[in-house]
């Protein structure tokens, strides 16, 4: 079975800096940097404060499924689900590396980056 190529995220001025450290294997997260709070999707305005203070921290790369499911009917088949991030935060990805049939919510996962269409690196996980 083949793997799936993913396809190539929307570029924006917002995230753009988020894609370059991608490109250099880096997961940077974004901090408000009035309450201390991680917040996803990447930008450049706090959603808590509404402010430009915004830092960017690499992420350590590890966390949990926190739900999935697996497209049995596509060809070739992939998982997508929801990570928690040790960081705290919750994103959507891919997962890859792995058998589909061994994923659990709760299962440790970690940081593989994975080349998509058009050659931008995005974060998906396999398990730990």
């Amino acid at each position: 079975m083949s793997a799936r190529k993913i396809p190539a995220p929307p570029a924006s001025v917002e995230n753009q800096d988020f894609w370059e450290a991608c490109n250099e294997g880096r997961l940077m997260l974004p901090r408000c940097g009035d309450t201390g709070q991680f917040f996803w999707y990447p930008r450049k305005i706090s959603p808590f404060t509404l402010s430009g203070n915004v830092e960017k921290v690499e992420a350590a790369g590890t966390g949990e499924i926190y739900s999935y499911s697996v497209m049995r009917r596509a060809d070739p088949q992939y998982a997508i689900g929801y990570v928690r991030l040790d960081e705290g935060i919750t994103m959507m990805t891919n997962f890859v590396d792995c058998d589909f049939d061994s994923l659990a919510v709760g299962m440790k996962v970690k940081l593989a980056f994975v080349e998509a269409e058009g050659g931008q690196k995005v974060p998906c996980f396999t398990p730990a």
